[in-house]
């Protein structure tokens, strides 16, 4: 399996290379930050401003960002940058004292939930809401077992790292999370319901193991379009029996709504939804602050009661004053300029662009995905590993102005998730890039 951070990811040996300006900013950037620096693309970028679904380099040179889900409803949308700009100006601390904006925008949050859950706990980070919700889960249901997706990705917190497949590089889980197979379809004839069913006895035979092996059964976790696996979202429903189950079994249902969350999926707010289910904790993170820092967990008042009994839980950034007013009017953007019927209309011309493309090159094994949320995986040359052909595409692009990422256990799905106020006339210049880039490769039949 192909850790997370190495896909796309620039290899800083090759660095001096480059030559020029450029090899020497790489070269300050490593010795600064040291092994840990992950920069993308054989030819990193340097961005200075950006707009909309555009970023644009130092020459001015625009890049159309099909890759990015932080700036879900745009970068820099104005209507965020000046309800961030206000707050800042007026006061920002933390939200140990009353204050009418943080409240409003919790309200407003809870308000798009499920009604069960009626809790909400602010953190900075996606990583620390999946830290909170295993430590939920935990004490709730006296377990420590935990069910994940085999290439899931939920943060890099040393809990959240745990339940995260494909941030291994070496090794894998600890014993207590045990990793079942994303929920594809096998395609053909074979009817939709298979997908639901084979999922539901994985996760039957995951917990299983999880019992028998002395660590109990505390929760299911789940990203509900399994963005990190390769993107799985067909059919819609087919999470409701494994979530059926994992509650007979006596554990929670965790959905991670970093990446399918804030109308993602173009059919509801939670990709959640789509699957007419109601989980028990909901975390989320990236596009809830459109690239200021938040995030949240919303869960049950009585899962989060007895979590406070014994340890209880505050975040100093979490919930300031800043980051309420970002986040409802991150929230006010998807509502008042029709971000979710956007990334329905123009996710599924962007889809169906992929399939007319998919009947032309070879390389295009399968389409996959809802909303502005695709997976386009790809059939390699005989002569090539799936992981090098995807790159080798996903740099190609890159030259062509174009960014997206990659994904899957093995490397080998092209992973599209530009902003929601994403135009027909974007998705078509991405459309025309990619049928460009695929000719110039030539995979044949």
């Amino acid at each position: 399996m192909k850790e997370i951070l190495a896909l796309n990811a620039f290899d800083r040996r090759a660095g001096a290379a480059l030559g020029g300006p450029l090899a020497h900013q790489i070269e300050r950037r490593c010795r600064a930050f040291g092994a840990a620096s992950v920069l993308f693309y054989d030819r990193p970028l340097e961005f200075v401003r950006a707009a909309g679904c555009w970023l644009y380099d130092r020459d001015g040179v625009a890049h159309l960002d099909a890759y990015n889900n932080v700036p879900s409803v745009g970068h820099c949308h104005p209507r965020v940058v000046a309800a961030a700009t206000r707050q800042l100006a007026a006061l920002n601390i933390h939200n140990r004292y009353l204050h009418e904006g943080t409240l409003a925008f919790a309200e407003a949050l809870l308000a798009t939930l499920p009604a069960p859950l009626r809790n909400v706990t602010f953190t900075c980070t996606g990583s620390e809401s999946n830290d909170l919700a295993l430590r939920l889960a935990a004490q709730f249901t006296g377990a420590r077992g935990v069910i994940v997706t085999a290439a899931a990705y939920h943060g890099n917190t040393a809990l959240a790292t745990e339940v995260s497949p494909s941030a291994y590089r070496r090794g894998g889980p600890p014993p207590h999370v045990r990793v079942i197979a994303a929920p594809r379809s096998t395609g053909g004839s074979q009817p939709s319901d298979d997908v639901a069913a084979r999922f539901a006895a994985e996760v039957a035979g995951a917990i299983d193991a999880l019992q028998g092996d002395g660590h109990g059964f505390s929760a299911l976790l789940f990203d509900s379009i399994f963005s990190s696996d390769g993107v799985f979202a067909e059919p819609a429903g087919f999470l409701a029996p494994a979530v059926a189950l994992a509650r007979r079994a006596g554990g929670l249902v965790i959905a991670d709504e970093v990446q399918p969350g804030f109308g993602r999926t173009g059919t509801a707010l939670w990709g959640f939804q789509r699957h007419g289910i109601a989980p028990d904790i909901v975390t989320m993170g990236k596009p809830m602050g459109n690239g200021y820092p938040l995030a949240a967990v919303v869960t049950r008042p009585e899962i989060l009661d007895a979590f406070c009994e014994n340890v209880g839980y505050f975040n100093t950034f979490g919930g300031s004053a800043v980051a309420a007013a970002v986040g409802h009017a991150v929230l006010e953007v998807i509502a008042q300029e029709g971000l979710l019927a956007n990334a329905a209309v123009v996710g599924a011309h962007l889809k169906r662009g992929l399939e007319a493309l998919a009947t032309r090159h070879a390389a295009i094994a399968e389409v996959r995905g809802v909303g502005l949320y695709l997976g386009v995986e790809l059939r390699a040359p005989a002569s090539q590993d799936g992981a090098q052909f995807t790159s080798a595409v996903i740099n190609a692009l890159r030259e062509r102005q174009v960014l997206i990422g990659a994904a899957g256990a093995r490397g080998n799905v092209l992973k599209l998730r530009p902003p929601l106020c994403l135009s027909l006339a974007e998705a078509d210049l991405l459309l025309a890039s990619l049928d460009t880039v695929l000719a110039s490769l030539q995979v044949g039949p």
